[in-house]
């Protein structure tokens, strides 16, 4: 017989701590999301480890989340936790990528081969602008583009005030765009953040 999905996490979660199969739905519902983002962020093979670490913390931690009806800033926080460690990957990734312009996570589906040159080289930059920010502006900036947080689930995922994800977010944003002015990128506008690569 099917289980019968929970219509929130929350209610996964609470009926996990009786019948710690329902952790299933977390997993299925948000996998491929939490997986997706720390690819971007650290590669395949890392991403891997750390979603399925992720996950097993999640697990472990049930019995104390907040029973907000959505996890995924939670999830998300886990991530970030567990990325704080593997945070020199991230930046050898980002620098190798600046260098090389081998990007094995984001494709260009460009038609236009100088819309591509140009979309590469932008690429390059940015990863190289990224590498230089501080690991903390970094990692709200790519919460907001690449894992598509609101201001208040990153802070919720980071556990901060929603004050210090908006001046993380202001400097990041502001350092961004001085760094890719000096490489001769033009800047970065708002909406453009928004996509980051």
């Amino acid at each position: 017989m099917a289980m019968l999905q929970m219509r929130t996490d929350a209610e996964a979660i609470a009926a996990s701590r009786m019948d710690p199969e329902r952790f299933a739905d977390i997993f299925d519902r948000h996998f491929e999301p939490i997986h997706r983002y720390l690819h971007r962020r650290v590669g395949r093979e890392l991403a891997d480890d750390l979603a399925a670490e992720t996950f097993a913390e999640a697990f472990r931690q049930r019995d104390r989340y907040d029973g907000s009806p959505d996890a995924r800033p939670w999830l998300f926080g886990i991530a970030a936790n567990l990325l704080r460690r593997h945070h020199r990957t991230e930046r050898r990734q980002l620098f190798a990528y600046a260098r090389s312009g081998v990007d094995t996570v984001v494709h260009a589906d460009l038609d236009d081969a100088d819309d591509r040159m140009d979309a590469e080289a932008m690429r390059r930059r940015l990863a190289l602008a990224l590498a230089s920010l501080r690991a903390v502006d970094r990692e709200v900036l790519l919460l907001l583009a690449w894992a598509d947080l609101s201001y208040d689930e990153i802070a919720r995922a980071l556990g901060i005030p929603v004050g210090t994800v908006r001046s993380r977010l202001h400097r990041g944003r502001h350092r961004l765009r001085e760094l890719l002015a000096s490489a001769g990128a033009s800047p970065v506008d708002n909406d453009a953040e928004g996509d980051m690569g």
